[in-house]
């Protein structure tokens, strides 16, 4: 990894982890609300040395044929918003890919930085387990997941 290239987004990381999370309990009540009728897979956890949440989810909500809009969540330290995505399925196999476009701000000038990833999920999908490969423009390349079927996504519990 380049360190050099990627110092900006790390202190803009940085900096916004110095600051009161505007994704509270208001915003996880929303995903819950949002989440609640859906397909959950999840390969969340605790990390034990740190505590912080780790991991993906996906909520799928299955339409008429094979289309699917999902809802990716990212865990890297805390809670996430879902990522919008659409996709398809066609017998056992899931491909989920789109856009993912986040709006940071950055202190202390509070300029607003727009980034956008393409999120590209990949693989087949079960009842019980979705097993496939992750790519997170700029940050992940074939990541291979497992997501473990659950009642809910993490935030929820």
């Amino acid at each position: 990894m380049n360190v050099r290239k990627n110092c900006p987004l790390y202190f803009v990381l940085f900096v916004l982890s110095l600051f009161p999370s505007t994704f509270g309990q208001d915003a996880w009540k929303g995903e819950c609300a949002r989440t609640a009728d859906l397909k959950i897979y999840s390969g969340a956890f605790t990390a034990e040395q740190t505590g912080d949440i780790e991991g993906y989810e996906l909520a799928i909500d299955e339409r008429k044929g094979s289309t699917v809009t999902a809802f990716l969540y990212v865990y890297e330290g805390g809670g996430s918003e879902g990522i919008k995505l659409p996709g398809h399925i066609a017998g056992n196999k899931l491909l989920i890919q789109g856009k993912w476009v986040e709006h940071l701000t950055e202190y202390p000038s509070k300029k607003e930085i727009v980034q956008t990833r393409f999120v590209r999920l990949g693989g087949t999908i079960t009842p019980f387990v979705i097993r496939g490969k992750l790519t997170i423009e700029g940050m992940r390349k074939n990541q291979a997941i497992e997501l473990k079927r659950a009642k809910h996504i993490w935030m929820c519990k």
